[in-house]
């Protein structure tokens, strides 16, 4: 495990398991989040490809992301292991509505210095109904990747439940 993506929907938990993983093994963990919104309002990264490309060549990373349409096949190419968290709703959801309600309420400063707002809560986007909407195809996606030949030499590690996780993690 030297260039591993933490893979999964909004809210199950990929950024907290990527610095898990990034702190136990001594290794530089990326959240795509912060890479591709870069500003007020928003704003996202211009040099989002260059970026990834960048930090994808160096010898040992986490990305804590499928992916962004534009970097996605770049980060599988690259990577040599998944650690793919596929929860089902009930449990991702809980997860998603607390971190929401927290940073709504606390104003938390997030990617950009950006924040999420009550208004925000109305738009497809928000994350939330992102977490909803976009759990079965993004489950497709990941099980169509891993399923792919061309990504054949990942090493894919596939957690249905948190403690499936944190036993695996105990173990690293």
């Amino acid at each position: 495990m030297e260039r591993i993506l933490v893979v999964g929907v909004t809210g199950a938990g990929k950024s907290t398991l990527a610095r898990a993983v990034g702190e136990r093994l001594g290794m530089p963990c990326h959240e795509m989040d912060a890479l591709y919104f870069t500003g007020p309002g928003w704003a996202v990264n211009d040099t989002l490809t260059e970026e990834v490309s960048r930090l994808t060549s160096e010898p040992r990373w986490i990305v804590d992301s499928l992916g962004s349409p534009e970097v996605r096949d770049l980060l599988w190419d690259r990577a040599d292991t998944v650690l793919w968290l596929d929860y089902r709703k009930r449990v991702v959801m809980p997860r998603v509505l607390r971190r929401s309600v927290r940073r709504t309420v606390t104003r938390e400063s997030l990617f950009g210095g950006n924040r999420e707002t009550w208004a925000g809560w109305l738009s497809k986007e928000h994350p939330a109904r992102w977490a909803w909407s976009q759990h079965a195809g993004r489950r497709r996606e990941i099980e169509r990747r891993t399923r792919d030949p061309r990504f054949a030499p990942l090493d894919a590690l596939r957690f249905s439940h948190p403690r499936d996780t944190a036993a695996w993690l105990a173990s690293v």
